[in-house]
Formats: structure tokens, sequence, C-alpha cells
């Protein structure tokens, strides 16, 4: 299945998948101003945000975080859970009241393991989410510190 790389679960993946994958999610929500991951910490669980605003970030030495792009419904908040050493890459903060579906990462893990289609499934959701954040952590860094008319991007 080919969906675009800001899709969310309910297009990435097939029916099947996704059937197996709700009984795992609980429903949160989190005040604007809260800190869901730091960059470093341990990733233990990722989101599907239902309604508001988390905000992606870096730490950028000798300056403020730098807010890398804006996550909105139906978007997969957070991947490092998937990959080892299972660190977050980025830190989070909702921007707005925010309401989601969390899954806890290792249940998650261990289902994907035991069903390898699922697995298949998940990565490329993951991966295809992944190569998206990491174009435009790149595009943003560049915008904010690359020299005016130091070349094009490819």
């Amino acid at each position: 299945m080919n969906a675009p790389p800001t899709a969310g679960m309910l297009q990435a993946l097939p029916a099947e998948h996704r059937d197996r994958l709700m009984p795992f999610a609980r429903e949160v929500s989190f005040p604007p101003g809260t800190r869901l991951f730091e960059e470093g910490a341990k990733a233990d669980r990722f989101w599907i945000i239902r309604t508001g605003a988390v905000t992606l970030d870096m730490h950028v030495p000798g300056r403020r975080a730098v807010a890398i792009e804006t996550l909105g419904h139906n978007q997969l908040l957070g991947w490092s859970w998937l990959f080892a050493p299972h660190r977050w890459h980025l830190g989070a903060e909702a921007t707005s009241p925010v309401r989601a579906y969390e899954f806890d990462a290792t249940a998650v893990r261990s289902m994907c393991r035991d069903d390898p289609a699922l697995g298949a499934n998940v990565a490329r959701w993951v991966g295809d989410v992944l190569a998206h954040r990491l174009r435009a952590a790149r595009t943003r860094l560049l915008d904010l510190y690359a020299p005016y008319g130091c070349g094009s991007l490819r």
C-alpha cells in the first residue's frame, strides 16, 4: 500500500492491521505546553493525534530549541520507538489542547515480530513518516542557519 508520507495510520495501513493495533491504544489528552518527550529519553510509546497540535523541536547547542514541524489530526507522533536504541531523536510539545491515541511501543514491537506482514506494513508506514520528517528537519535547519544563496536543495 503506497500512501503519502504524511498519511495517518488509517490511510497507511490495511484495515486488518489497523484493527489489530487499535486494541493497544488508549485515549489520552494533554494541555498546551505539555512536553511529551525530550531528545535522548527512552522512546517507549507513540501517539496518533486525534485533535490539537504538537510541535517537534530539536536542541541546538547555544540556542533555543528549534521548531522543526507541527503535527496535527491523524498524524503519527513518534517514530524512535521502532528503531534501536529506542531513544527520541527530537523533542515534542503540545501547542494546543491535544487528544490522541497512545500506544505501548513494546507491545506493538512484539506484535510486529509475531506477525511479519503487520511488521512490514508498520515499518513501511513509520519509515515513510521518518523520511518525510528528516527532509522537513533538513529544510527547516537550512532555512534558519544556511547563508543566503549557499545553494539549492536537491
